[in-house]
């Protein structure tokens, strides 16, 4: 159109130039594009780089920007077009109209992207300088691994169009990731190649966590994150990487073949021979790789109300084999893909594929992993909280707080979860440091309650009935109770209601510690190193404290012989204990309501300050089992035996219960356990004493009611060995009121609101036990937040009764 094609003369030039060589223009573009390119990128961070020897130059000084601007440039041997197409991709986030996984896949963006993860790598620091990668590469080549992780929040602060690719094409960018990787290690470890031929990047920290039932073709071939239970594992197995063929006709070696997870790659014809086969597998010069076949079920606490677990089967490769067992809870981030199942073709009639989960990143969440995701910060809480010289009541007082009173089970909870010391000396006897409790007494004294307790305060446990373990057969359940919580807990509910043939068979399992096999020509020994902590009833349903301990419970002396604690839990009427009880349970339901956050009723019965944070607790416990192991030396070997000379003296008088050699290894593994709780590396005299008065107040307890108080008597010396005064006192004014409450109701026959007791009855009662300054008594905290009060003028004790017990 000639009249459309006019130009401003202004903007025209006319002038003459001298002619340019080709290679002249072909130098003044690559220079044109370099300055495009060094101007129209953000630089991301121009400080540091880390290299080594062979990265500087001849005269001994690192690379500068410059330098690495020009290691972008890819090499000269490519032409022109593909030189223009590489170097030309500024906006990497424009696909220009191609799907993520093709647009990843083209020469041009793959170059691109693997520069930028390149960059990330080297230059990425935290908040103290440190070069996070180059330390993790360093750990990864000393440790002879061939993986290491980044983090995702990481990645998308720093590269966001990466972060954005890598969930939509997982399987392209990480083989990226994993070249750059396997380039930058070698760079810096250039023999590297010996140790492991392949280097992985592990993806971790990915923000959403999707439950295995929520999966839908929506997240087919995405990078996903689960969290679940393993349940069954394989073997590790070979498979085939990289495959080449022998042709049996001429001999010739066909290859490499790459092969994929959802089909085997054969060659077509032989290029030698032009034959079609037969082909056989190069043994010698096939690489094969580990592989491992898991299934992953949902948490028990992660399971909608009535519904049943999914289970997912998920791929292990590489160097995530045998990362996990069955009854590991675990964090799986991998692929979600699928590949074709005849087997379901034939069932549903048309074509279905069966979905599995490609593993990239896994995390067991076990005492390992917990001590290895500790921060510095979290060590000096840790450490600070051991220097505490109260903390052994500060862990017992934070044991089950939402369970009124019991402080002697608390404390036996408290030393099975920390434990003692396994000893085998000369490799040829083990003994324990596992300790075992009984909880045995009344309906609605809170028994399952403490195991539930037990169960998610534990880094490892498993929780079953008595009932459960019989009802299956002891040839199948054995090796799922016991080996699941191996170097854990195991907590047994309703532990009278096993029958006679199933009790026996855990004998083995509370003392040796191991489960023997032998059905079906299976013969072989299983681990099960872990504390046992059961619950029981009574015969009737109902303790009768006229009778002994034997005869309350249907089991036998060697079970009750293997037990380190017992507990005997009475509900017994007393109405200033069932007052504060009730007002516990009503402010609990007050402050823990979901929608509302009323104020509680009177005062609180707990100090939120001593106590200790659950969490905190969990790690403090975690801690000191990995890192605190303690020794005994200058234990007062007199004191154990004369104690046990004692017990075995009662014992025999009263028949309540055996007491045999175990309760001296009893005595000692409660000993290490409490100085375990101090973070202490030695046993002191303290925690001998703590030991001995644990193990007398599970004694005393089982007896009868008749011989009990005398028997205090007997032990009062180890009974009363660091129990505050103000706890004691409170006992004894305690039962002053309730003596004089039965005595004023009695004689007026109407309701009271409070309570005069004279000081005088005090003082007589704490002089019996040698107390005579109860001033701090009166300022304690125990006596105030259960309403009494003190008039010094008239020298009496004011009891005020709550209104939930009126």
């Amino acid at each position: 159109m000639p009249a459309l094609d006019r130009y401003d003369t202004e903007n025209l030039d006319d002038e003459d130039y001298d002619p340019m060589s080709i290679e002249d223009r072909v130098a003044a573009e690559q220079a044109l594009r370099r300055r495009e390119r060094e101007e129209g990128r953000q630089r991301r961070d121009d400080e540091g780089l880390f290299y080594d020897e062979s990265d500087e130059e001849s005269t001994g000084a690192p690379r500068t920007k410059r330098r690495r601007g020009a290691e972008k440039v890819v090499p000269d041997s490519m032409d022109t077009e593909e030189v223009e197409g590489i170097e030309s991709i500024e906006n990497l986030e424009d696909t220009k109209g191609y799907t993520t996984k093709e647009w990843v896949s083209m020469l041009g963006p793959r170059t691109e992207i693997a520069n930028r993860f390149k960059n990330f790598l080297r230059t990425y620091t935290d908040s103290k300088g440190t070069y996070v990668y180059k330390d993790q590469i360093r750990r990864m080549c000393e440790l002879n691994q061939a993986s290491f992780h980044v983090e995702f929040d990481v990645l998308a602060r720093r590269e966001q169009v990466l972060a954005y690719f890598l969930p939509e094409a997982p399987i392209q960018m990480l083989q990226i990731f994993d070249e750059v990787a396997k380039d930058l290690v070698l760079k810096i470890f250039p023999s590297y190649e010996r140790v492991t031929s392949e280097i992985h990047i592990r993806i971790s920290d990915l923000p959403l966590i999707e439950e295995l039932r929520t999966f839908r073709k929506l997240h087919l071939n995405q990078l996903v994150r689960t969290v679940g239970v393993i349940t069954a594992t394989t073997g590790v197995l070979p498979q085939l990487s990289v495959v080449k063929y022998d042709c049996n006709r001429c001999g010739y070696i066909l290859g490499p073949f790459v092969q994929s997870q959802d089909s085997e790659v054969k060659p077509g014809s032989c290029p030698e021979c032009q034959s079609s086969g037969p082909f056989m597998v190069n043994m010698e010069q096939t690489v094969y790789r580990n592989y491992q076949r898991v299934t992953i079920q949902e948490s028990p606490g992660r399971i909608p109300a009535g519904r049943i677990p999914r289970s997912k089967d998920c791929i292990l490769l590489a160097d995530l084999c045998d990362r996990c067992k069955p009854g590991d809870e675990v964090d799986l981030t991998g692929i979600y893909t699928n590949n074709y199942d005849g087997s379901l073709n034939t069932e549903q009639g048309f074509p279905v594929f069966a979905t599995v989960i490609l593993a990239n990143y896994i995390v067991v969440k076990d005492c390992k992993h917990i001590v290895e995701s500790l921060t510095d910060e979290d060590v000096s809480n840790i450490v600070n909280l051991g220097k505490d010289p109260r903390i052994g009541q500060r862990i017992v007082q934070s044991m089950a707080p939402s369970i009124y009173g019991y402080e002697y089970i608390k404390r036996g909870l408290a030393m099975a979860l920390f434990g003692g010391e396994p000893k085998n000396p000369g490799e040829k006897h083990k003994v324990r440091g596992d300790i075992n409790v009984l909880i045995c007494g009344d309906p609605g004294t809170a028994k399952s309650q403490f195991l539930k307790y037990t169960e998610k305060i534990a880094p490892r446990a498993v929780f079953t009935t008595g009932q459960g373990a019989s009802a299956v057969g002891l040839t199948a359940y054995k090796p799922v109770l016991w080996c699941w919580p191996d170097r854990g807990v195991c907590l047994i509910d309703e532990f009278d209601k096993m029958n006679d043939q199933d009790r026996t068979s855990i004998h083995e399992a509370m003392e040796q510690q191991s489960i023997s096999i032998s059905k079906a020509g299976i013969v072989t020994s299983l681990h099960a190193r872990c504390s046992i902590i059961a619950a029981a009833n009574p015969i009737g349903g109902r303790y009768d404290a006229s009778l002994t301990f034997s005869e309350n419970v249907n089991l036998s002396e060697p079970i009750l012989s293997r037990f380190d604690v017992l507990c005997v839990v009475r509900d017994e009427a007393d109405p200033m204990q069932d007052a504060h009880l009730a007002r516990f349970v009503v402010n609990s339901h007050i402050k823990h309501h979901p929608t509302q956050q009323g104020s509680t009723i009177g005062d609180e019965i707990q100090d939120p300050d001593f106590m200790i944070p659950q969490d905190l607790l969990k790690k403090y416990i975690v801690y000191a089992r990995e890192n605190v192991h303690p020794k005994l030396q200058n234990m007062d070997q007199d004191k154990v035996a004369k104690m046990y000379s004692q017990l075995r003296q009662e014992s025999l008088a009263t028949g309540s219960l055996p007491i045999t050699v175990r309760h001296i290894e009893s005595v000692i593994r409660m000993s290490e356990a409490q100085a375990r709780m101090h973070l202490r590396s030695q046993v002191n005299e303290q925690d001998v004493n703590m030991a001995i008065r644990t193990m007398l107040e599970s004694f005393v307890e089982t007896q009868k009611y008749s011989v009990m108080r005398a028997m205090r008597q007997t032990f009062q010396k180890y009974l009363s060995y660091n129990k505050d005064h103000s706890e004691l006192l409170y006992y004894i004014l305690r039962q002053l009121a309730m003596d004089q409450l039965a005595y004023m109701r009695g004689l007026h026959h109407q309701n009271l609101t409070t309570i005069e007791i004279s000081e005088r009855d005090l003082i007589e009662r704490a002089r019996q036990i040698s107390i005579a300054d109860l001033k701090p008594f009166y300022d304690s905290r125990i006596f105030k937040m259960n309403g009494f009060s003190y008039e010094q003028k008239r020298k009496i004790i004011i009891y005020v009764l709550p209104e939930v017990a009126t």
